[in-house]
């Protein structure tokens, strides 16, 4: 089942990365600018954050395995329909429909995987497992986008998750038993409007932002739509008896420390590579093959420290793995602060392998910190919350370092001259990382004494004394396979 879960998550993550390689031959192929190709890699973001926390409560309410199978589906249509997109309009609806079947997929998985290992330790070196796949699919991604767009076309790139998406789907029917918690919460519309109006108003204001600037009226109106509907979210949220999103939740310091740092590491995720995509390509001359083998460093950080990074959380602790995880991800931000167009090979992979151990060693702490905290039945509420910030994080990375670079290179007559400029265009935007690390270390700090540990458990008891209702209705069948009371 672990195993399963896993291909999942390759499915998703590869299309990252895979994506992001094959930016400039899109770009070449179906034009448009900067902005353009951010919408590209931010609909499928904004898609996924703004449905995560309903498909996993409802995974929870009309089971795992329902909506796991859907997410799959959809998925690989909507990967079909990027593959024969006629223009990069289309293009970017498409992926904001594929990013509606990969918000089915993660959360969901991981809500499994919470349900299954249930031991602390047997739960954080599985997590340690999961996060070393994103690494495995990180690794895959570029490598396989290079080979694909090179000599297939950029279509490919998306094509390839159709034979990946049949495999899982075959084998979740197989061997992946039906489950569903004993207790959920009704369906909240109007918070799930709200989520996704603010984060679609956040991001069209920073996306477009380098087009209009940061003082036009259309700008100034979606940063304020966004601003107002998170303050009509708290007020609506708080005053429901079983919301959407539980505020009781951020009371506690290690979750909410594990949100803020997903939301920290994940911004200098994706910026980073969205960013370094284009100057391998646009600014070196990097064939896309090359540029994906270029990336194989951060990749295999990635693969080396997620599974450290569950046998250190499960034998010493959160605190460990998160200073590590800053000092890696400031390190590699820190190298890039005076990029050039002839900066040495071997900066830019020391670079890129520090990031990578970075990112890898982050994601444990911040998924165990998530569900280990709260009561079983929540596993997959409490996994969403956790996958929303990632995704939150990877939505203003994008948005805020392409626009970043784009504003400093407005003056440029055109795109190739543009393109020129962005070594020096990024410094602020590296700087900004190594900011963003140090936020990372001082959270991780916070989020891991005994104060800390304290505020978990009083949640915790919280919870489980003002459990929702039981679920009405017909009762799904568990596998038989599966353990009794699990």
């Amino acid at each position: 089942m672990l195993a399963i879960c896993c291909l999942s998550l390759l499915l998703v993550m590869m299309d990252v990365t895979i994506v992001n390689v094959a930016l400039p031959a899109i770009r070449g192929a179906l034009g448009g600018r900067l902005s353009t190709l951010q919408w590209v890699v931010d609909a499928y973001t904004l898609a996924v954050a703004s449905l995560l926390v309903l498909a996993g409560s409802t995974a929870d309410r009309i089971g795992r395995r329902r909506i796991f199978l859907a997410g799959i589906a959809l998925f690989c249509l909507g990967s079909a329909l990027c593959g024969m997109a006629p223009g990069a309009t289309a293009l970017v609806l498409a992926r904001a429909f594929q990013g509606v079947g990969g918000a089915m997929l993660n959360p969901v998985a991981l809500s499994i995987v919470a349900n299954v290992f249930v031991d602390p330790a047997a739960r954080a070196r599985a997590i340690g497992i999961w996060g070393a796949m994103s690494g495995v699919a990180l690794a895959l991604g570029p490598v396989a986008g290079g080979v694909l767009t090179t000599y297939a076309g950029w279509r490919s790139v998306f094509w390839i998750n159709l034979p990946i998406g049949l495999a899982a789907m075959l084998l979740t029917l197989r061997f992946i038993p039906e489950s569903r918690a004993a207790r959920v919460r009704p369906v909240d519309g109007p918070a799930q409007c709200l989520v996704a109006l603010s984060l679609a108003a956040l991001t069209a204001g920073l996306i477009e932002a380098r087009d209009y600037g940061w003082h036009a009226l259309p700008i100034r109106l979606a940063l304020a739509l966004s601003a107002a509907g998170l303050a009509a979210l708290v007020l609506v949220e708080r005053r429901r008896a079983l919301p959407l999103l539980d505020l009781r939740f951020f009371r506690a310091l290690p979750f909410t420390g594990a949100i803020l740092i997903a939301i920290c590491a994940f911004a200098i995720f994706s910026g980073f590579l969205f960013l370094n995509t284009l100057y391998l390509q646009d600014v070196r001359g990097f064939s896309a093959l090359r540029a994906g083998f270029c990336t194989l460093p951060f990749a295999l950080g990635v693969v080396a420290c997620a599974p450290l990074s569950g046998r250190l959380v499960a034998a010493r602790g959160a605190r460990l793995p998160l200073l590590l995880s800053a000092a890696g991800l400031g390190g590699g931000a820190l190298l890039l602060t005076g990029l050039a167009a002839a900066t040495p090979l071997g900066v830019l992979l020391a670079a890129y392998g520090l990031c990578g151990c970075g990112f890898g060693l982050c994601n444990a702490p911040i998924t165990n910190a998530a569900v280990s905290g709260m009561p079983r039945d929540q596993a997959g509420l409490a996994a969403s919350l956790a996958s929303t910030s990632r995704q939150v994080g990877a939505l203003l990375g994008i948005a805020l370092s392409g626009t970043m670079t784009g504003v400093a290179m407005r003056g440029a007559a055109d795109g190739r001259a543009a393109m020129a400029q962005l070594p020096q265009a990024s410094h602020g935007v590296w700087w900004g990382m190594v900011a963003l690390s140090g936020v990372i270390a001082g959270l991780g700090l916070l989020s891991t004494g005994a104060r800390a540990l304290r505020s978990a458990q009083a949640v915790r008891a919280l919870l489980e004394v003002s459990v929702p209702p039981p679920v009405t209705g017909p009762t799904i069948r568990p596998h038989r396979h599966i353990m009794s009371g699990r």
